[in-house]
């Protein structure tokens, strides 16, 4: 496909999605099943034909396939659906994904692709509050294209899982008070980056409320706005159902009640992207885990909207 085809206007709430698939074999029937998946084609960089990997059972996770070499890299491959639990039919010409998010080039196997969708964020439905609240939940949102329905995966929490190390929190004693009296509003479609989150934030002493999508964070500004207890600050993903992260920026900023600094905390920035966030009017972006740094730039923005001043805030 063109590129030009598939470039898309920030703050107008789509996103190319990717679609794919992992055959499986029906345990009561013997037939195959194929179950579709979706993810942000600007995670993408390319697909390749895998060259037929077999997971090792030395290997330090039952997903982890071994590398190949890309050129002039060597690109670990995962099991996608090792990680899902899906025990997948090996068929000829399997496909690896090869992705880039949290500053990471990884490559994920799949059973095949089918295409590329434009869709609407908010066509993608988000999963109830219950598989939602779940640990272990790994999908972030459905979508249905023609017959049948794509499951939005969140890969980076198979990444998170695999190098535990980014989600230790450990704050300095010079940030431990640095957000008291501060709150912040987090939004965010994964369960686990949301957790890891709110516990870096609650360790710097900020209040902390959390939401699963942009529109639901827009209208918690709204609401809290309107009783008298508005956020310090909000922290937002870039990709959401129903709402994502750009278009949530935009409505924010254009709203003058809502006049609160915004900080883009998505595995999507970098700096070839940064000028998206720029141009729907974002304060900060800061490229997904850099959790370290998160609480110590949202009170220097909290304080630069405030006139250099630190005061209590109103909740």
């Amino acid at each position: 496909m063109d590129s030009s085809e598939i470039l898309l206007e920030t703050g107008s709430n789509e996103l190319n999605l990717i679609e794919f698939y992992i055959d499986e074999r029906d345990p009561e029937t013997g037939e195959v099943v194929r179950d579709f998946f979706g993810v942000n084609v600007a995670k993408v960089l390319e697909v390749v034909e895998s060259p037929g990997l077999v997971s090792g059972k030395s290997a330090v996770d039952p997903c982890f396939m071994g590398t190949i070499p890309l050129r002039e890299h060597m690109l670990p491959v995962l099991d996608l659906g090792v990680w899902l639990n899906i025990d997948r039919v090996q068929v000829e010409h399997e496909a690896i994904l090869v992705t880039e998010f949290n500053g990471v080039v990884t490559g994920f196997l799949v059973s095949g692709v089918t295409m590329i969708h434009r869709v609407s964020w908010s066509e993608i439905m988000p999963p109830n509050h219950y598989v939602a609240a779940l640990q272990s939940n790994c999908i972030t949102g459905l979508v249905e294209l023609g017959d049948h329905f794509v499951l939005m995966l969140d890969l980076e929490k198979i990444l998170a899982e695999l190098d535990p190390d980014n989600q230790n929190v450990n704050v300095g004693a010079e940030v431990q008070t640095i957000g008291a009296g501060y709150s912040a509003l987090v939004a965010d479609d994964s369960t686990a980056l949301r957790f890891i989150i709110r516990q870096h934030l609650e360790a710097a002493g900020y209040s902390v409320t959390t939401v699963n999508d942009g529109m639901e964070a827009l209208e918690t500004l709204t609401r809290l706005r309107n009783e008298g207890s508005p956020v310090d600050i909000l922290v937002s993903d870039i990709e959401m159902p129903r709402m994502d992260g750009y278009t949530l920026t935009k409505n924010v900023k254009q709203n003058p009640s809502l006049n609160l600094p915004v900080i883009l905390f998505s595995s999507l920035i970098r700096d070839d992207q940064r000028h998206k966030g720029l141009s729907v009017g974002a304060d900060d972006q800061i490229t997904k885990p850099e959790f370290a740094s998160l609480a110590s730039r949202a009170e220097s923005l909290i304080r630069e909207y405030r006139g250099g001043q630190r005061m209590e805030s109103s909740t």
